[in-house]
């Protein structure tokens, strides 16, 4: 598996790389120091699986960025690096595509575990997303939201939150994957979304997570 670490600082990368090869011992590392270099390696490799870069590189937009990885490499899974927690930013990355948001302050067992998460189809969100914004109020609408949920819907969706992938979420509830497939189908539709990480998003804004 190739992997494509997009960091300006040297010593980043490469402390990335050590977590990743501590994940994964048969990933193939590559490193790009700009957005313009990431891209470069995109356009000549179309076997790369995962592209961590860092969301705050001087020689493009981060949004602009993330949308010709997805338009290059769809099929590459995206982890987003960030000094930052902005919430607001996270939920972006997220609406773009990504499998992923880390703090660069995480602890190395946080991030390994993110990596891993990722790497196994999971969504990887930080805590802080998660948690409602002080002082929202849950709407009527956003309430009967809520109450259509089972409690086994419920359940789907603190795990989906979690960044659990279907085999996790199954193994975990003592289910099988077509019947977590069916749960999360159903959750889909009650909040409105088309994918689990805008229902992630949707619940999250609604106070429901």
């Amino acid at each position: 598996m190739k992997v494509l670490i997009a960091d300006d600082h040297a010593l980043f990368r490469d402390n990335l790389s050590i977590q990743l090869e501590a994940v994964n011992s048969e990933c193939i590392i590559l490193q790009a120091s700009s957005y313009n270099q990431m891209l470069k390696f995109i356009e000549t490799d179309n076997h790369i699986s995962l592209v961590v870069m860092d969301i705050d590189m001087p020689d493009m937009n981060w949004q602009e960025a993330l949308t010709e990885i997805k338009e290059k490499a769809p099929q590459a899974k995206i982890i987003v690096v960030s000094a930052g927690e902005d919430a607001g930013t996270i939920r972006r990355s997220l609406e773009l595509g990504v499998s992923g948001f880390i703090s660069k302050r995480s602890e190395p067992e946080i991030l390994q575990k993110a990596l891993q998460l990722v790497l196994e189809g999971g969504t990887y969100l930080p805590p802080s997303v998660l948690q409602p914004a002080a002082g929202v109020v849950m709407q009527d609408s956003t309430a009967r939201t809520a109450k259509t949920l089972t409690n086994r819907q419920n359940q789907v969706l603190g795990l989906v939150a979690q960044g659990l992938s279907n085999k996790q979420i199954a193994y975990q509830m003592g289910v099988s994957e077509a019947t977590v497939k069916l749960h999360i189908n159903a959750l889909l539709r009650s909040v409105g979304a088309t994918n689990r990480t805008q229902a992630v998003i949707m619940a999250q804004k609604m106070g429901i997570i």
